[in-house]
């Protein structure tokens, strides 16, 4: 397979093929693939026969020997907030983190509650607002990924959802409705921060893009706005499976969207037991066909979690550069 860089990134790919990062990896991390989400082109149909009639024979022989299925867990919901009052939403805005890079402050990265960024006077600058998962602005992970962005020369705004007291909490899987009422929850946390961003003289309006991870890229699949000029989705799958009760996505035909997952991502890939699709295809290609600006990125056996792995990383770089101008 042809070996790319990623500051090359192009939106559109032939095959799957692997990506060749400007890094080594760290240790235990395998390369990236990337999937043009688009047609299908069938391959040597001789080798596809062949390829069947193997598996039938090595079925027959393996039948009396299939492991059992892993029981599914107990999930368990804990906290009794669902929605958020008119405080908590505005809330969710202001204690947002942020991360501003020299070019917006005129000086130093900033760092901080958007609360308290004072008066700069620096210029403007793109802005990814991001949607954190479940375990909230609390992993580490997103604030390490929020100073590199400042690196590239974007500014991050990621709201804090956990501005709402007693906010629901869970360990999945838990049933259908309530991961429904979940992703109603963070879908209203859009708005507010948007609207703060109005009122910052760094927020260039222009250049921003919707970003979101686990959890938090349900609502950044679902936003029916405009105002983004892409989407990143880090850690969903954007299929039908026990986290929705349809993916509900709301793509713009032709603007770019990047979706970086694990191949073996333990919640939305067939790893998972109790995923709750047979046919899952554990990344969002399927949603984004057609789409010559998207890319799907998948990275062999890395965790859930995986905004700082150098492949996730050079992926986000090169989309970045095509869509903004810092």
């Amino acid at each position: 397979a042809t070996r790319i860089s990623p500051n090359l990134i192009k939106p559109a790919y032939s095959s799957i093929m692997p990506m060749q990062s400007s890094q080594q990896p760290y240790k235990g991390e395998t390369m990236p693939s990337i999937i043009k989400p688009t047609k299908h082109v069938p391959g040597n149909n001789k080798t596809y026969v062949a390829a069947i009639l193997l598996a039938c024979s090595l079925t027959a022989v393996a039948q009396t020997s299939a492991p059992a299925a892993p029981a599914t867990p107990k999930g368990e919901i804990m906290g009794t907030a669902w929605v958020h009052t008119a405080e908590s939403l505005l809330a969710s805005a202001q204690l947002a983190d942020v991360v501003l890079p020299a070019k917006a402050t005129g000086g130093a990265v900033f760092a901080g509650k958007l609360k308290d960024v004072p008066k700069f006077n620096g210029g403007k600058v793109p802005v990814v607002v991001f949607m954190h998962g479940s375990s909230g602005l609390g992993l580490k992970a997103i604030g390490e990924w929020q100073q590199w962005l400042a690196t590239l020369g974007y500014a991050s705004v990621a709201p804090n959802s956990f501005s709402l007291p007693n906010h629901v909490t869970y360990k999945s899987p838990i049933d259908v409705d309530s991961y429904e009422r979940i992703h109603a929850l963070r879908a209203s946390e859009i708005a507010p921060v948007l609207a703060a961003l109005k009122t910052q003289s760094w927020a260039d309006a222009n250049q921003m893009v919707l970003a979101g991870t686990s959890e938090g890229s349900v609502p950044v699949a679902r936003y029916t706005g405009k105002e983004f000029a892409a989407r990143m989705l880090y850690a969903w799958s954007c299929e039908n499976n026990y986290f929705v009760k349809d993916p509900q996505n709301a793509f713009e035909a032709g603007k770019p969207v990047l979706n970086i997952i694990s191949s073996t991502d333990p919640f939305f890939s067939k790893s998972n037991s109790w995923l709750g699709n047979a046919s899952a295809a554990g990344h969002c290609g399927a949603a984004l066909k057609g789409n010559a600006a998207a890319s799907v990125v998948l990275i062999p056996d890395a965790p859930h979690t995986l905004l700082n792995f150098n492949a996730a990383r050079n992926a986000t770089a090169g989309f970045l550069a095509q869509v903004l101008k810092p």
